[in-house]
């Protein structure tokens, strides 16, 4: 397999696109309870009758499907080189939530050829009007692969947490977006904090440095606390929006969908718009 080349300029796109509204959500550093906020986001946003699909692009693991309790059985891969639809290898969570897994498929982006890249163009065009949201779950750290996703989506979460070394690990991945001007502003969730006074203290800890050296604007999503309630759920396997919906952290939730319903930002680049992106910053011409 081919690594991707990847190249972080940002690329100009037209004033027509359109379509599903794609979420970036990576962090600097493994276990910081990424994947566990992109579950329960969609299912809030479920639960608001918006339509929600998760792209599991944390290549090798399957941590979104565990918590929503899916396996699937096809991935990108199957799609893109073993003849199954878009549909085949798409998966309907309990809760209404859609879930395409990546496996090594997205990696493979780079290596489509011209009818390759058209049949999938089409398909994901068939797709368009299906979702309001598409939440991208990348890896942690600051990989080629998960750089591309955070690019090529229309919007980026960066989740972190209160320990020193989440900050500096999430500080290496802005730094790289804010130096190809990627995005001109980054959504920032703290997660596992104490309570709302150490969560505003490890975001302007951040803050401060990014604005300091680096020319993005961070902008502070809110926090989802240190809850038993979320380590219980994820024991049991299951979304705490759906164990706990009264908790602490299903409230403080509630309140990060809202900014991101009310605050719809320019206009999406859509499924079809994301992959393109992605082929281009992989290195395929067009």
């Amino acid at each position: 397999m081919r690594s991707p080349k990847l190249n972080l300029e940002r690329t100009s796109w037209g004033p027509g696109d359109s379509g599903s509204r794609v979420i970036a959500v990576a962090s600097g550093k493994g276990g910081v309870g990424k994947t566990n906020l992109v579950v329960n986001l969609a299912v809030e946003l479920r639960r608001r009758g918006k339509r929600v699909a998760i792209f599991d692009a944390d290549l090798g693991m399957a941590n979104a499907e565990v918590l929503l309790g899916i396996v699937p059985q096809y991935t990108m891969y199957d799609f893109l080189f073993k003849g199954k639809s878009i549909k085949d290898i798409m998966v309907c969570a309990e809760q209404g939530i859609y879930v395409i897994s990546g496996g090594s498929g997205f990696l493979e982006l780079a290596n489509l050829d011209s009818r390759s890249r058209q049949r999938l163009s089409q398909c994901l065009q068939e797709l368009e009007d299906d979702f309001d949201y598409i939440l991208v779950d990348t890896g942690a750290g600051i990989s080629k692969t998960v750089l591309g996703f955070v690019a090529a989506a229309d919007e980026v979460i960066v989740v972190i947490t209160p320990e020193p070394t989440s900050l500096t690990d999430a500080y290496g991945l802005i730094k790289i977006l804010a130096k190809y001007h990627v995005h001109d502003e980054i959504m920032v969730t703290v997660n596992r904090a104490a309570d709302e006074k150490e969560a505003q203290r490890t975001f302007k800890r951040l803050e401060l440095t990014a604005s300091r050296f680096l020319q993005i604007k961070l902008i502070n999503l809110g926090f989802i606390p240190e809850d038993h309630a979320v380590v219980r759920a994820v024991k049991n396997q299951q979304p705490f929006m759906i164990m706990n919906p009264s908790s602490w952290a299903s409230q403080n939730l509630a309140r990060i969908t809202d900014y991101l319903v009310l605050d719809q930002g320019g206009p999406p680049a859509g499924l079809n718009g994301f992959l393109d992106k992605l082929m281009r910053l992989f290195g395929q011409g067009s």
